[in-house]
């Protein structure tokens, strides 16, 4: 029994670890068909958005394509995910939303496949930044939802559509995951 809280303090801190590296084991395809593994970003920190080219929000690509130039050289990569589960925003191919947004937004930034973020179809992304086990649970409640994730896959912060790219607690988050080692 002395040995109880031990055991139990042991076995929380390994599981919150194994859930916080897990991150990076999640199998992607990116806007081009090709399939990765976020383990391509260990080491980085990640800002993760569900994306979409015909929402009230899409000027935020703008946004995020000037968070990524700001802060990439310091080792932050945003990683738009398209979603066409709210209001048919992203009914558009890969191509299309491809040609989009580099050719209305500039975005250099990583885009990846049509995914979605809520439901039984959940992508396996999704199901950990927002399913039960996550800090941060909860459907998704609208395209342009901010995931901040730290260097070593730990879900560190969410933010909701509302919050713009350059909203003061999105940069002094994405500030303070940088400076962490």
């Amino acid at each position: 029994m002395k040995n109880l809280p031990l055991a139990l303090t042991l076995t929380v801190t390994l599981a919150c670890t194994a859930a916080a590296a897990g991150l990076h084991d999640v199998k992607v395809k990116d806007i081009d068909g090709k399939e990765l593994s976020l383990t391509n970003y260990a080491g980085k920190v990640l800002l993760v958005v569900n994306v979409a080219s015909r929402c009230g929000y899409t000027r935020q690509y703008a946004g995020l394509e000037a968070l990524y130039q700001k802060y990439q050289g310091r080792g932050l990569v945003v990683l738009g995910f398209p979603c066409n589960q709210f209001g048919g925003q992203e009914p558009g191919t890969n191509e299309e939303i491809k040609a989009f947004c580099q050719s209305k937004f500039n975005v250099t930034f990583p885009l990846f496949d049509k995914v979605e973020v809520n439901g039984p179809k959940r992508h396996p992304l999704y199901v950990r930044l927002a399913g039960p086990d996550s800090p941060f649970p909860g459907d998704i409640r609208w395209n342009f939802n901010k995931f901040l994730v730290g260097r070593k896959g730990e879900v560190l912060q969410r933010f909701d559509s509302k919050v713009a790219p350059d909203a003061p607690e999105l940069v002094a988050a994405i500030e303070a995951a940088l400076a962490a080692k």
